[in-house]
């Protein structure tokens, strides 16, 4: 019997062995089945079928981690239940750029902790007060890790005893995050959180309202006074890490992927039970100084996936060694969104090794992401990531969005100003390029 030719609105798997390839492909033959040359809608349907099933073969094969259709379900329950201000759904990537979007500002630690010069108590509660000012609501203050490895961060005790004692001044509710890599680390956090902690702190705040792109602080301020209530205490979430090959975790944390999976284990069963948010880092998602720069995007997806069912609140996608790239960032985040992840439970946290961070920042907006990591004055680095710079300057960042017309609620001016003094107390140079140039502008103008 002779074979038959296929139709033109048929797809083949094999004939594809790129994702991204497959999609265009299926979209060009979904245009000629929906085109001029109208389908009966029953030959239609079976037209488009054609099409998609060889999509979820390829994004979702049987070997990858996909979500459960009640696991899913039952998530989007417990966080429309826990965190009300997650319930928002955003139109489309396309349409949403003036959504609000959610800065987590690093500095404090993940831009602190490599420093070789040792920071003093009352510069890091000083940074945290003057960040607290600008009007981010979402700060990494500390970790709770072994001052052996991690001496700068020795006193987060001392930061988070202090916020406790004397939260910051802010017109809104600030979320401190405290970074801890085991039991150990979270037993020496409850010391300090558990005998002053209040009920009720597992539940975001709501994002303060953002200033038009074009009001100066003076109306911002004039605006935010207008709208916000009077500001509850602080909260406070916890943070754990892991990566997304086996060399960095073993270089990181001395133990493989699958061993500080089940170090995570009693950490989120303990936190729930004291109504903590728990986020989960993955490292080296876009590239690893080890492994090299392809690292396969279905190992970070099946990553974050067990993350989420052990009860991680929120994922941060991380480009630790910058060499994240707008393709390769795109690829990411379709295969994080075909195993199953809402994007409301990401967040990505690029570095600007390669000058790249902000493109893969717009990149992520485009798809969706509302929650972005940065570093005030672009603080940061890796010690496992030789020649990796350090954080996406939150000033460059915020400007960024700003000039696409997002809101993120933050005061640039007063950020700027933030940068460029942690830097001299730092006696680095200051490397956020937007924020040189808004305080440059402000000295020509006063």
């Amino acid at each position: 019997m002779r074979s038959r030719r296929p139709c033109s609105h048929e797809v083949s798997a094999k004939a594809h062995d790129s994702g991204v390839g497959l999609v265009v492909h299926a979209r060009s033959k979904l245009s000629s089945v929906n085109g001029p040359r109208k389908l009966q809608p029953h030959k239609q349907a079976a037209a488009t079928r054609r099409v998609i099933t060889p999509l979820r073969q390829h994004f979702a094969p049987p070997h990858t981690l996909s979500m459960s259709s009640k696991f899913m379900y039952l998530r989007a329950a417990r966080l429309a239940a826990r965190h009300p201000c997650r319930a928002r759904t955003f139109a489309s990537a396309a349409s949403s750029r003036a959504d609000h979007i959610r800065i987590v500002e690093v500095g404090p630690r993940d831009g602190l902790q490599n420093e070789k010069k040792t920071i003093p108590l009352a510069t890091k509660i000083e940074l945290v007060e003057r960040l607290a000012q600008t009007g981010l609501t979402t700060i990494e203050a500390g970790s709770f890790v072994s001052p052996k490895w991690t001496p700068q961060m020795a006193n987060s005790a001392e930061i988070l005893e202090h916020v406790l004692n004397r939260a910051p001044q802010s017109s809104y509710p600030i979320t401190y995050q405290w970074l801890l890599p085991n039991v150990r680390g979270l037993d020496n956090f409850l010391a300090t959180w558990q005998p002053k902690s209040t009920s009720g702190q597992d539940a975001y705040p709501t994002p303060p309202p953002s200033p038009g792109v074009d009001a100066g602080p003076a109306e911002a301020m004039r605006k935010d006074k207008e709208t916000s209530s009077s500001p509850s205490g602080p909260i406070h979430e916890l943070s754990i890490f892991t990566a997304a090959t086996e060399s960095f975790t073993q270089k990181n944390t001395n133990c493989s992927i699958a061993e500080s999976l089940k170090r995570f284990e009693p950490i989120m069963a303990r936190a729930k039970e004291v109504n903590l948010n728990v986020r989960a880092y993955i490292s080296v998602a876009l590239g690893c100084p080890y492994e090299g720069p392809n690292v396969d995007p279905h190992k970070v997806a099946e990553l974050a996936v067990n993350l989420l069912e052990m009860g991680a609140d929120e994922i941060s996608v991380a480009d630790t060694t910058g060499m994240g790239t707008a393709p390769k960032t795109a690829e990411l985040l379709k295969t994080l969104n075909a195993a199953g992840i809402d994007k409301s439970d990401l967040a990505l946290h690029f570095h600007d090794t390669y000058g790249q961070a902000l493109v893969n920042a717009v990149v992520a907006l485009e798809h969706g992401i509302r929650t972005f990591d940065a570093a005030v004055g672009g603080l940061g680095g890796c010690p496992y990531s030789p020649g990796a710079t350090g954080n996406v300057a939150t000033e460059d960042l915020v400007h960024c969005f700003h000039s696409l017309g997002a809101k993120t609620g933050v005061d640039i001016e007063k950020l700027a100003g933030v940068g460029e003094w942690i830097s001299q107390e730092l006696g680095r140079v200051n490397e956020s390029r937007s924020g040189k140039a808004i305080l440059a502008q402000m000295r020509r103008s006063s």
